[in-house]
Parts: C-alpha cells; sequence; structure tokens
C-alpha cells in the first residue's frame, strides 16, 4: 500500500546540532492536549497507550517501524481458510506469583473484548467468534470471515493483557508525580533465556504529559530527549521552538482528519448546505499553512489505495475545479438564505495550538467566499463542526466506517451504512465484503455529515543518539525499543 510521505518544505532546514551525553535515562514529553484544554481528547491521550502497551503486552505487539512482532506468543500459524489464527505462548510467573497461562491469556482477551461491547474498538472485534485455549500453551482465535489485517487490531494496546495485579511487561511500571517510569523486565522474568548485562545494556525510559508549548520550550532547553504525540495543532512549535536541538520527525498515518457535524442548525441542517461547506474548502492550500508538503488530501472517508478497496472508485467532485466547486458552493448557500430568510453560519471547533490558529483563517477565508460566516467556538464551549482527528487500528476499511457507527458517532451517522457494515461481516467473499464496504461508504458520504479533508498530520522531535525510534504507518511509536533491550 502506498501512503503519503510527509515531508517540511525546503526552506525549513532540519538538522541535529549535537549528541546529548547518556544519563541512562530516555526522556520523553508527551504531548497531551486536554493536560491545557481540559477536553475530552480520546485518541489525544496517545501517552496513555503508549504506558499500556510497554506495561501490557498481548499476543503480539508493534515494533518500532510498525511491524507485528511476537510478544506473549512466540509464533502462531494462521488456516488456510484465513478463519483460525493458532498461538503458541510462553509460560512463566508473572512478580504477583500468578502464572501466565493459555487459560488465563484467553480468559483476559476474551473480557477485554466484553469490555469493548458497544464501542468502536468492539465493532472493530465484531469478526472474533471464539478465543479459547486448546492447551496449556495453545490459544485459537476464530473469526467469521477472513480478515486480513487481525494482526494489526490485536496488536493495539488495547488488547493487552491483564492478569490480576502482574504486569506481563515487557516493561515494569512505576509513577514518579505525573512521569511514569518504564524499565525493560529481565528477559528471563519474561521466560526467556538469560541476557548478561542486562541492566548495563538496557534504559529507563521516562513518560511526561506536557502541554504542547511546554514539551516545545523544554526540549529546547534539553529537558527531554524526544517529544511524541504531536499534532497539526501544534506543529508550527516544532519549526519554530525546538528546531536547532532535534530533528523534526513525521509519520504518515492513515485515519480520519476532518469534521463531523456535531449540531444540524443553520446552513448545516440540510444535506445541500453540508455539502457547500465542503466542496468550498481549499484542502491543499490549508495545510501549506503549516510548511508541510507530500500530505494528501481527501474527500472521502476511506482512502482509496487500501488493499482491496477502491476499485472503481474516485474522489468525490473530481471532475470540478476549485472555482467550479466554489461556484455551485455560492449558489447552494445563496438558495438556502433566500428559503430561510438568514445569513448562513456556523462556528467550528479546533484544538487550541498555532497550527489550528493557521488552519482556522484558511477555512474562514475559503467558506466567506461562498457566503458562510464563520467563528471559532471558545475552549469547552463546543461547536458545530469539530474535528475528528484519530489514526487507524489497522488497514481495513471498517475500521473507518465503524468509527461513524450510529452507536458510538449518533450525531453523524446513517443506519443504512451501519446495516450495510453490518452484511459485510457474513460476506462469502473478499469481494462481496469490499463491495458492501463501499456501498456503506457512498451511503455514509451522501450525508454529508463528516466532511473529510486528509490524512492524520502527526509529528515527534528526537534528539540525536536516541535509538529505537522510528517513523510508522501508525504514528504509534512503543516505548520498549526505546531501553534498547534486545530481546
Amino acid at each position: 500500500m502506498t501512503r503519503p510521505a510527509f515531508a517540511f518544505l525546503a526552506s525549513v532546514a532540519l538538522a541535529s546540532c549535537g549528541v546529548t551525553q547518556d544519563d541512562g535515562v530516555v526522556d520523553i514529553a508527551y504531548i497531551e492536549p486536554g493536560a491545557t484544554t481540559g477536553e475530552d481528547g480520546g485518541e489525544s491521550f496517545a501517552g496513555r497507550r503508549a504506558v499500556l502497551a510497554a506495561s501490557r503486552q498481548g499476543l503480539v505487539r508493534f515494533n518500532a517501524v510498525g511491524e507485528v512482532i511476537p510478544a506473549l506468543a512466540e509464533r502462531w500459524i494462521v488456516t488456510d481458510d484465513g478463519r483460525s489464527y493458532i498461538f503458541r505462548i510462553t509460560e512463566f510467573d508473572l512478580p504477583d506469583g500468578s502464572r501466565l497461562t493459555a487459560q488465563a491469556v484467553a480468559a483476559s482477551i476474551r473480557q477485554t473484548i466484553r469490555n469493548a461491547d458497544g464501542t468502536s474498538l468492539g465493532l472493530d472485534l465484531a469478526k472474533v467468534t471464539d478465543v479459547r485455549a486448546m492447551t496449556g500453551r495453545v490459544i485459537e482465535i476464530r473469526l467469521t470471515s477472513p480478515m486480513p489485517a487481525f494482526l494489526q487490531l490485536l496488536a493495539q494496546p488495547e488488547l493487552g493483557v491483564s492478569i490480576a495485579d502482574g504486569l506481563v511487561g515487557p516493561m515494569s511500571l512505576e509513577l514518579d508525580g505525573e512521569t511514569r517510569i518504564l524499565e525493560a523486565i529481565p528477559p528471563e522474568a519474561r521466560g526467556l533465556a538469560e541476557q548478561p548485562g542486562w541492566e548495563d545494556m538496557t534504559r529507563t525510559v521516562a513518560v511526561t504529559p506536557v502541554p504542547a508549548e511546554q514539551a516545545a520550550r523544554d526540549f529546547a532547553q534539553g529537558e527531554f530527549d524526544m517529544i511524541l504525540g504531536g499534532r497539526a495543532a501544534s506543529l508550527p512549535l516544532a519549526i519554530t521552538g525546538a528546531l536547532a536541538r532535534g530533528t523534526v520527525r513525521l509519520d504518515s498515518p492513515i485515519g480520519l482528519f476532518g469534521f463531523a457535524v456535531a449540531r444540524q442548525e443553520g446552513i448545516l441542517s440540510s444535506t445541500a448546505g453540508r455539502e457547500a461547506v465542503a466542496i468550498a474548502i481549499d484542502r491543499s492550500a490549508m495545510v501549506q499553512q503549516l510548511n508541510l508538503g507530500g500530505w494528501a488530501d481527501t474527500t472521502r472517508i476511506v482512502p482509496l489505495n487500501l488493499p482491496g478497496y477502491g476499485e472503481g472508485l474516485e474522489e468525490r467532485w473530481s471532475t470540478l475545479t476549485l472555482d467550479q466547486r466554489r461556484a455551485r458552493a455560492s449558489a447552494a448557500v445563496s438558495s438556502w438564505e433566500n428559503a430561510n430568510g438568514r445569513d448562513a453560519a456556523f462556528t467550528i471547533e479546533l484544538p487550541q495550538g498555532p497550527g489550528s490558529d493557521l488552519m482556522f483563517a484558511s477555512l474562514r477565508s475559503d467558506l466567506e467566499r461562498v457566503g458562510i460566516a464563520v467563528s471559532r467556538a471558545a475552549p469547552g464551549e463546543g461547536g458545530d463542526l469539530v474535528l475528528r482527528d484519530e489514526t487507524a487500528r489497522y488497514t481495513g476499511a471498517r475500521w473507518f466506517l465503524n468509527q461513524f457507527n450510529c452507536a458510538v458517532s449518533p450525531g453523524a451517522c446513517s443506519e443504512d451504512a451501519d446495516f450495510l457494515v453490518q452484511l459485510a461481516l457474513d460476506a462469502a467473499s473478499p469481494e462481496e465484503e469490499a463491495s458492501y464496504l463501499a456501498e456503506a461508504e457512498t451511503t455514509l458520504l451522501a450525508t454529508n455529515l463528516y466532511i473529510p479533508l486528509g490524512a492524520p498530520i502527526r509529528w515527534s522531535q528526537v534528539r540525536a543518539g536516541v535509538e529505537g525510534f522510528a517513523e510508522n504507518a501508525w504514528a504509534f511509536h512503543p516505548l520498549f525499543p526505546l531501553s534498547r533491550a534486545p530481546i
């Protein structure tokens, strides 16, 4: 699958100025938007997911470059029909004295699936029909139909195994105020062969959630070795604040980056009015404000280049120029105003940050061109349009459509689309499944209750000499590799 390659424009130099002394600790500032706004960040609390993945791994996990590798399962096979995954785990004693067994791991996974009921993760796991221990070390997971990206889903931090009070690693976790202190657990404590000199070769990883401006400032002053969790809202801070002290690293993830209609009022109460907003936006120009090149804009919910998806589909309004789109939008706005006797106006909710300021200025200019007056909602006030900024769990169209299921996103959803996604679960072939999902996306797009902009934007700042970090397709950066632990 091809993915957009993000890069800063050539006018911005990204150079590192030296290597700091190794004190045996990798200090990480994890940007947490909720730390300053009090907002429910949803996936914004990515730092908590990284800590969870480090201290409570599942059958498989991601490595630094985003590949699925063994975790509690030392190996696995997939049956020819793609409906059964069989894992052989490593048994060992946990710190609390309990035993990690196939029965305990299977019970934990079943409980996680039950707990996820009613969430988008639960919808992602809908193909799982059975999780059972076949022997003391073997677990089978059965699916209703093949799911090529199932291992990617299984590697999610939320699928980490919980055994009573015992952490299953690969790292131990302690709290020091707001900072999470993580140490790589020696291999002999994880059922593996002893590694001589373990303490000398590994590093402590310390993760502190901080607001974006503080992260950039403290990084520039040498207090942190890395910044993780950067988004579009904070991207200008990486360019101006910490530029001279480290390298900006940009991921190329797939996911959602666009506006959901939170309140169907005013011009946003009609499908034509919402379409006018969608076609008036110059997506590329908006992101160019961030000095970001190579970003892929889109008018669709599901990326067209996903494996096994998108055949025969194309970007919406692809035959129209921007001027033609704006003329169509302006006519729709005028028609709505004449019919309703009032001006077209609404509010937009964006996260706090200089990147959001630049994006809002571009959006306001675009929409004013077609006769729509927009204002920015104050923090905590809520807007008529709300930014959705989420990275995908796996490379499947179902993930994208599940985010708009009426059970989890009642304001921006379609029951007809949900029905088609449900039919796809029992499809007789991958082609039939893709057909149902494509029809579901078309149905959802027709409502214009979600206005796609493009791919999510994720950045990190990494000081020279830090090992174990790599850009990847999930914008998820596991902490265990940063400890330099070889196994």
